[in-house]
């Protein structure tokens, strides 16, 4: 027996007109309303009607690139929460995913516009890597839709979503100058992502708008991933003097910043304090528990289903959208400090 609106409509607790609502994207449905809405046809199968008969002429796939040269996958935390939140959207849609490698990318081979072609792709999702290869933006400017992580993207049939990466970084710093902490060092992502010249910029206006003496030996540059935090933080201690606290602009690379500290007989935050980037669930288990920047992974990915559904149908065409980051403050640089400071105990 196949479930009906009406039934979907009293299982949510709101009227057909709401889920019609929701099915077809209108904008005066509330997020909560919205999403209950999603879960209950996901639970109980539904598939809209229309999207029964779109798929005469409509592939029902959306194509995944992760736009870099550099061999990579999507084992990040951050990347796959976007993801997971981003296939469970699009499949309330009634679509698939299809992930196209780039793996031997190499000059003169069929590149992402046409093998979006050959695929029938009906838009694409273009999560930010180092290196973008130029045929990224050959597609970008095409008149397939496209929706992009952590890339600005301009053509007339795209847009993008990311976390206000500047604000990241000018959240940390004014979190370390209200604990006491005026001597900051800085490790930073890949060099050739957009997100990481953003949060780098953000880190040095922040210290200059405090009047923070920068210490370019306290500079040091990752892949966002554990391994390079280790290292980096280990070029940090080598310096003269080492700094009071360091952002990683990831939290992968916060813990291995936290293992070469420990490495070096210093305790975390007596000696140095740590404040990573993501808020991966991992951060509630290290030892402190790491302060991190939390980014709404669950609504990014949702924000971009919604996004490319809308440019796909033509109904709206969103551009830009930048998500709020939050502080969420642990032992690895909590507010013990900034308490000891009031009181004079420090």
């Amino acid at each position: 027996m196949k479930i009906t609106i009406k039934e979907i409509a009293k299982l949510a607790g709101v009227s057909p007109g709401t889920v019609s609502k929701v099915l077809n994207n209108y904008h005066d449905v509330g997020e909560e309303t919205k999403k209950r809405v999603l879960e209950i046809m996901e639970q109980t199968g539904y598939v809209a009607a229309r999207i029964q008969k779109d798929t005469a002429h409509k592939s029902r796939v959306v194509g995944v690139i992760y736009a870099g040269e550099i061999n990579a996958d999507f084992n990040h935390p951050f990347f796959i929460e976007v993801m997971n939140s981003f296939k469970k959207t699009m499949g309330m849609f009634g679509y698939d995913l299809l992930f196209f490698s780039n793996e031997q990318f190499e000059e003169g081979e069929e590149d992402y516009y046409e093998r979006s072609m050959r695929y029938k792709v009906d838009g694409v999702i273009i999560i930010s890597g180092e290196k973008v290869q130029p045929s990224i933006y050959r597609l970008d400017m095409s008149d397939i839709p496209c929706i992009g992580i952590d890339i600005p993207l301009e053509g007339n049939r795209s847009a993008y979503i990311m976390t206000d990466n500047y604000k990241i970084s000018a959240k940390v710093v004014e979190h370390f100058y209200l604990c006491g902490y005026r001597n900051i060092g800085y490790i930073g992502g890949l060099p050739g992502a957009q997100v990481t010249k953003i949060r780098e910029q953000g880190f040095r206006n922040t210290m200059k708008e405090f009047g923070l003496t920068i210490h370019e030996e306290w500079f040091a540059e990752g892949d966002f991933f554990m391994e390079s935090g280790y290292e980096a933080m280990k070029k940090i201690l080598r310096s003269s003097h080492h700094p009071e606290a360091v952002f990683a602009a990831s939290d992968l690379m916060a813990f291995g910043a936290m293992k070469a500290v420990k490495e070096h007989g210093l305790k975390i935050p007596e000696d140095i304090a740590i404040v990573g980037c993501d808020d991966i669930d991992a951060c509630n288990y290290t030892d402190p528990p790491l302060t991190s920047v939390r980014q709404d992974k669950e609504k990014i990915g949702r924000l971009a289903a919604y996004m490319l559904r809308d440019i796909i149908h033509r109904q709206f065409q969103p551009k830009a959208v930048m998500v709020e980051p939050e502080l969420i403050i642990r032992e690895s640089c909590g507010s013990n400090r900034l308490y000891g400071l009031m009181s004079g105990k420090m």
